[in-house]
């Protein structure tokens, strides 16, 4: 009989704009919830006989939540170093917990703080994860998520860094009196043994992995116009490895062009590529990349008629000290800020990606998992291969509108009232029907 069918569209009804009124409620109570992504109630028939008769049996209605994942909120900016967006498509990378077992989730709200084990997590509790840097600052992505660590700035206090990169800033005296004939071709060490006395010579203090220092000598001698000699040595007794037995690392020529500038190209390539040392008291060590300056510019290494003297040198590496900040750049790099002003690069945040971001499942946090609509993960950097930038002290707001949040509170109501009235008239014609007996 028609009329049940009617009866129960009207019922299909009340509970499809329920639902959708549930939609509602939650867009409403997220509309303060950073990176929340709106719901949306889409509706469709439901269809008892798609044949065309003379008798019409209603099917009704059922709702169908969408989330409108894909859909970005507004940046707002933030005063915490550590709160991030993402500025177009993809997800952070975080766990539910610090182990390497922990779920692996996705999330766009990013307010991380730092917990009390040294941790970056957001407000729901879960981990950030990044690929960890190497002293180089570089990292590997090759596609596992299991790569991925969750961000704990606070390890690195106490911790050492070896020496990766020593820059001298120097000029040498014009004006020097080369080499006399009788000393003449040198022969790498002479300096370092003391058989040439040296023009001009500096000491820089390196560090191996456990923090120990080390002594390195930088030794001039002109040899010609515009030509002189560099040799770098260390104390032999400290170095096991790549120096030979006078603590030589690297001896060779040094030419300048008529302007003062290095002549990079003419120079010896050992001066200026990178040295391996093996450290007498087992310490690890890193390459040590020699910056003595570019070609044809005034950074490095200069010639003029003036006193010979180290106008700068950078020496990175040492020994950690208390991580007293946390900092998170545009380009996704974390950084941990030391008491001594230190700053050191950490980690590198991915930016997941996915086919269809509309069907991930939603969790509890603010957050989703993989599903077989959404498609598998692609982590790649961020503002590469589709993913979106990083945006630091940033936070994404909700997408919720809220104006059209109460517009379709309006809408539901009154088809929920459409429905229940379906419902109270399909009742008075059966009554109808069943008054036919008396």
């Amino acid at each position: 009989m028609s009329l049940y069918s009617a009866l129960y569209a009207g019922v299909s009804g009340l509970g499809a704009q329920a639902s959708a009124m549930a939609t509602v409620a939650d867009n409403i109570t997220n509309v303060n919830t950073t990176g929340y992504k709106g719901v949306s109630a889409q509706f469709q028939t439901l269809v008892t006989d798609g044949s065309v008769s003379n008798s019409y049996s209603a099917g009704g209605v059922t709702a169908s939540p969408k989330a409108l994942i894909s859909k970005q909120g507004m940046l707002q900016a933030s005063s915490s170093l550590t709160d991030i967006a993402i500025d177009g498509d993809g997800f952070f990378v975080v766990r539910t917990g610090a182990d390497a077992d922990s779920a692996i989730a996705y999330t766009r709200a990013g307010s991380f703080t730092t917990d009390s084990s040294g941790y970056l997590r957001n407000t729901a509790g879960l981990y950030l994860t990044g690929w960890p840097l190497d002293s180089f600052g570089n990292f590997t992505n090759n596609g596992d998520l299991s790569a991925l660590q969750p961000v704990q700035p606070a390890a690195m206090t106490g911790a050492a860094q070896p020496t990766t990169n020593i820059a001298l800033r120097a000029n040498l005296n014009s004006n020097t009196t080369p080499l006399d004939a009788a000393q003449l071709p040198y022969t790498a060490g002479d300096m370092t043994t003391g058989a040439v006395t040296p023009s001009f010579s500096r000491s820089v203090e390196v560090f191996d992995e456990q923090g120990s220092t080390h002594t390195l000598t930088f030794n001039f001698v002109k040899t010609a116009a515009n030509q002189w000699i560099a040799e770098i040595a260390g104390n032999p007794a400290d170095i096991a490895s790549g120096a030979d037995a006078n603590g030589v690392i690297a001896s060779g020529a040094v030419v300048f062009n008529a302007d003062g500038s290095i002549d990079a190209n003419a120079s010896d390539p050992a001066l200026f590529g990178s040295i391996s040392l093996g450290w007498a008291n087992g310490a690890g060590s890193q390459p040590i990349s020699l910056d003595l300056g570019t070609n044809g510019q005034l950074d490095g290494l200069t010639q003029f008629a003036s006193t010979s003297t180290l106008l700068s040198s950078n020496v990175n590496g040492g020994m950690l000290g208390t991580v007293a900040s946390v900092e998170i750049s545009d380009t996704g790099v974390v950084s941990a800020i030391f008491d001594d002003g230190t700053t050191m690069a950490i980690y590198q945040l991915p930016i997941a990606t996915f086919q269809n971001p509309d069907g991930l499942t939603r969790i509890a946090g603010n957050a989703y998992q993989v599903s077989q609509q959404s498609g598998s993960a692609s982590i790649n950097e961020p503002g590469s291969l589709g993913a979106g930038k990083v945006s630091a002290s940033t936070l994404e707001a909700s997408n919720v509108d809220l104006a059209q949040e109460f517009s379709n509170m309006i809408l539901f109501q009154r088809a929920y009232s459409a429905s229940s009235k379906i419902i109270t008239t399909v009742d008075e014609m059966l009554q109808e029907v069943s008054n036919l007996k008396r």
